[in-house]
């Protein structure tokens, strides 16, 4: 391999050493601007882009070659071994709690992959039968779901202060209503822990706990607070280090939701009643969380290897050491379920295999294929309005490529909607079937985001507060 294998390109360039002020001297085409690394005494270049550097060749230098586990980056080539031991990209041991395809279903009744058919191979034919069978299915369900916005009081000085712009705000009134809605269930609560799935920086797991720190009167002594974040990416800026009072017992998961055990999660080993929470559970990822939440798992607890610390105490040690798993009598399944409340995004993501509701689709009399199909189209909601004055009317060979045109605007963003109704509605049956009622609600504006359904669920057996019916 040549040095200049790994970044050859022409539009590379490279700057005077001297103008570069100790900085890297690689010009980053895509970035439009000159790498920001710090370079060695009489280098021109960072250890990342070293083979631009001739001299460091001709003087007999490192070559740096591309890492065989990710060729985003490079790895000098006499020190090859000792970076696969350590390389962010290397297979990792499997956490206690990752069991592959836990929460997947299978791909089909058939066990086969559900194929992937786009509108405009379908056809403007294939269009009027499944908007047919939509208004079929949809009988019966509400046309739009109620609206409630509701706020906590814990977001308004926040909500007031000037240095925060309209990103900030927007979603400040999403957390604020999610928090108004726990509250109105009876879910927001100490005694309990919450389960944010997809938490990304954790934001709205911090707002719980601000709430329940400042809440008044003070909480009851020993009564515990739980907070368990999944989220299957790493993420910068997280805001975890805001959970390190002793009120709290608190852990972050990076793993994703399909391989979550819940039951074999440490932290829960108090079986404290769980919540779901979750901000913009994109697609499949809700269908995901209510497998994990709502599986029961008699799956006992591995004793292989060594055993696992113990929970930090909190500050009153009078509410007693964890439970031993080991011991007989312990229940090895997951902790109660509380109730949920989950903001809903992205249907166009979602998919059969993972979909709790395909029982109420086959109900129905529709399968994989409508689904699909349902899923593509529900992004019309949200894809923004059409000019329709901007377009002639279709000629029949055009309304057959895309039959999407054979629809104003309007009626096409009705039809999201009606298609994202219809796979939340398998979801609630779903939510009903484990013996939970649930709800879907417009929980803010369309003005703040235009992905404004939160699902809620409580058991059925418990009645609903005043203040949410």
């Amino acid at each position: 391999m040549s040095p200049r294998t790994q970044h050859d390109d022409s539009a590379n360039m490279a700057a005077p050493a001297s103008d570069r002020l100790g900085k890297c001297a690689f010009f980053v085409q895509k970035k439009k601007r000159f790498c920001k690394m710090l370079v060695a005494k009489g280098h021109k270049f960072c250890g990342e882009h070293a083979n631009m550097d001739t001299n460091v060749y001709e003087e007999g230098g490192r070559r740096r070659i591309a890492c065989p586990l990710d060729p985003k980056h490079t790895v000098s080539e006499d020190k090859l071994d000792k970076h696969l031991k350590k390389c962010n990209s290397r297979d990792k041991p499997k956490a206690v709690y990752y069991v592959e395809n836990i929460n997947a279903g299978s791909a089909d009744q058939d066990g086969q992959t559900v194929p992937q058919v786009s509108l405009c191979q379908q056809g403007a034919t294939r269009l009027r039968q499944l908007l047919d069978a939509l208004d079929a299915a949809s009988k019966g369900l509400p046309s739009e779901p109620d609206e409630n916005f509701l706020s906590h009081a814990v977001f308004w000085e926040e909500a007031n202060n000037p240095k925060n712009g309209d990103s900030v705000h927007k979603h400040l009134k999403q957390q604020s209503s999610i928090l108004g809605h726990l509250e109105a269930l009876g879910l927001l609560g100490r005694g309990r822990c919450f389960v944010e799935f997809g938490a990304g920086r954790g934001k709205l797991s911090h707002w719980i706990h601000r709430a329940l720190r400042e809440q008044t009167p003070a909480p009851p002594t020993g009564e515990r607070l739980q907070m368990l974040l999944v989220e299957r990416s790493s993420t910068r800026f997280k805001v975890d280090g805001k959970h390190r009072d002793a009120d709290v017992e608190f852990a972050r998961l990076q793993v994703d939701i399909q391989h979550l055990d819940l039951s074999r999660v440490p932290l829960l080993e108090r079986r404290l009643p769980l919540v779901g929470v979750g901000k913009h559970l994109c697609g499949a990822a809700t269908d995901l969380a209510l497998r994990c939440l709502f599986k029961t798992s008699s799956r006992p607890r591995p004793q292989a290897g060594p055993p696992r610390k113990r929970l930090k105490a909190s500050r009153d040690s009078a509410a007693g050491d964890p439970p031993d798993p080991s011991e007989p009598g312990e229940a090895s399944g997951p902790a109660p379920i509380l109730g949920l409340a989950v903001a809903l995004c992205c249907h166009h993501r979602c998919e059969w295999r993972h979909y709790v509701g395909r029982q109420f689709f086959s109900d129905l009399g529709l399968g994989p294929a409508e689904f699909s199909s349902f899923c593509r189209m529900s992004s019309w909601a949200t894809c923004g309005p059409r000019s329709d004055e901007e377009h002639e009317p279709p000629t029949a060979e055009e309304a057959n490529v895309a039959p999407g045109r054979l629809l104003s605007s309007g009626e096409r963003e009705r039809i999201g909607r009606r298609c994202k109704l219809l796979i939340d509605a398998g979801r609630i049956e779903f939510l009903r079937s484990k013996g939970f009622c649930g709800r879907l609600t417009r929980y803010v504006s369309v003005r703040v985001t235009p992905e404004n359904v939160l699902m809620t669920a409580t058991p059925a057996a418990a009645a609903a507060p005043d203040a949410y019916s």
